[in-house]
């Protein structure tokens, strides 16, 4: 569509399954990884700094590529760029940076997102190490953490963005994960504080707080001036990780889907914990509120150093309300940290996002059309953009259900989509798959194509 990349910086992200054992406030049963605590960044392949310490210096963003034409805005529901509708359809692709793909594979796989319509893939700006081995941008050592800004660092970060550039999309990068899966929450506050804590501590600890400013900022800054960065977005609740496969139990479907990331990251050295569960229990306090304020708080602060760019949570949009037609767990967002309308009355929060069931219902068509339709009702009264952000099913399922949802986003007048997940064939094979993953060959990817026009012509 719109030429030149668009990176979304996300706040949050997503947590799924049952309200115990996911959600924003911690999971039940889980003590948490451990680590070392305090940030750094280097001025020549790393940074360090004081997890006291208030900023940081890092190195400016060498990406190359086409220049940017002007940074994505809103009005009212929709997406602008330089006063046109911008319409947001695409994928998500976690992998071309953490995997370590060279900038020619890179080129492939977004050239291969982009034949299929998207303007926007989103893909992750982290990940905790605790030893310097593969791809890594956070690497701890006691309480210090240090912003890699080397050649495994950012630069990898810097080649996606001039990739995803060259063919006219824009991204969604997302801050930290819900899920232990390359790092996450809870390696700041088992780094900083000790493990064994609740996982809602890095909600409230001034510490960790800090702390993770201090990535964020780092991360921000570089980009500041970018306007392939369409926006900020602070938190990744485990969106990449807590896709379920259909048919298999909670801690089945988390299994198999950790036992697929870690074999497809081997190269990358990306993972630290092992645990199928990848979150700490949740504080007995913990509840909608606390998130709010954190939200508020960090949303707040990527605003005081980038006027530039829009800055979202990334969360699942679990609503707060028991509403007639479902009383699942995701309706009951208080209980498990997240009260999507609340959410969107932030003023530092530009837009909305939100996930599908992942599998949690017996019926995906009605469960997945009335998912979309509430949040296009909260949308118009926030008169705020709101993006179903992840949605996925397996190959025997999305061609009759794709075009059905596709049908409601459009009718409901939704702002937009992300697909998960983008695949390729690049000079390695097949990028990682779990099932989701719709490659240029696959059927489904003529479905993709037809949507994104769709969409296209419906914003004009």
């Amino acid at each position: 569509m719109l030429p030149k990349a668009f990176l979304l910086a996300s706040l949050a992200g997503s947590a799924l399954a049952t309200v115990m054992e996911f959600g924003q406030c911690g999971g039940t049963g889980y003590t948490g990884d451990t680590g070392t605590s305090t940030t750094t960044i280097s001025s020549s392949s790393t940074t360090t700094v004081s997890s006291t310490s208030k900023t940081t210096t890092t190195s400016t963003s060498t990406t190359s590529g086409p220049s940017p034409t002007g940074f994505v805005t809103t009005a009212g529901t929709r997406f602008m760029l330089n006063g046109a509708p911008f319409t947001v359809v695409g994928s998500n692709a976690y992998w071309p940076a953490l995997l370590g793909y060279s900038p020619a594979d890179n080129d492939k796989a977004f050239a291969d997102i982009a034949a299929s319509g998207a303007t926007t893939v989103r893909t992750m700006g982290f990940n905790e190490v605790t030893s310097p081995v593969g791809v890594y941008y956070h690497l701890w050592n006691g309480s210090t953490a240090t912003v890699n800004t080397g050649a495994n660092g950012l630069q990898t970060l810097d080649i996606l963005i001039a990739a995803a550039k060259a063919h006219g999309l824009r991204l969604i990068i997302a801050l930290t994960n819900n899920w232990s899966d390359f790092g996450g929450m809870d390696v700041y506050t088992a780094q900083l504080l000790g493990p064994g804590l609740p996982h809602d501590t890095f909600y409230t600890n001034p510490t960790v707080i800090a702390t993770y400013k201090t990535y964020v900022q780092a991360i921000v800054s570089r980009y500041v001036n970018e306007s392939t960065i369409m926006a900020s977005r602070f938190f990744l609740l485990g969106e990449v990780f807590t896709n379920f496969v259909v048919g298999l139990g909670t801690r089945e479907r988390t299994v198999l889907l950790r036992q697929h990331v870690r074999s497809s990251a081997v190269h990358a050295g990306a993972l630290i914990s092992d645990e199928p569960m990848p979150r700490s229990p949740a504080s007995a306090t913990c509840n909608s509120t606390t998130i709010s304020t954190w939200a508020a708080n960090i949303s707040a602060f990527i605003k005081s150093i980038d006027k530039n760019h829009l800055v979202a949570i990334g969360d699942e949009g679990f609503i707060n309300a028991a509403v007639a037609h479902n009383f699942d767990f995701p309706y009951q967002g208080d209980t498990i940290g997240i009260d999507f309308a609340a959410n969107m009355a932030i003023s530092t929060l530009d837009f909305g996002t939100f996930h599908d069931n992942w599998g949690h219902t017996a019926d995906d068509i009605a469960w997945g059309n009335q998912w979309i339709t509430d949040h296009a009702a909260i949308m118009k009264s926030a008169n705020k953009p709101v993006i179903m952000e992840e949605y996925g099913l397996t190959s025997s399922a999305r061609t009759a259900i794709y075009p059905m949802w596709y049908n409601t986003v459009i009718a409901t007048g939704l702002t937009g989509d992300l697909v998960w997940q983008a695949g390729s064939v690049l000079s390695t094979g097949e990028t990682p798959s779990d099932g989701y993953a719709i490659y240029p060959t696959d059927p489904e990817y003529m479905l993709l194509q037809v949507h994104a026009a769709a969409l296209k012509a419906r914003d004009g």
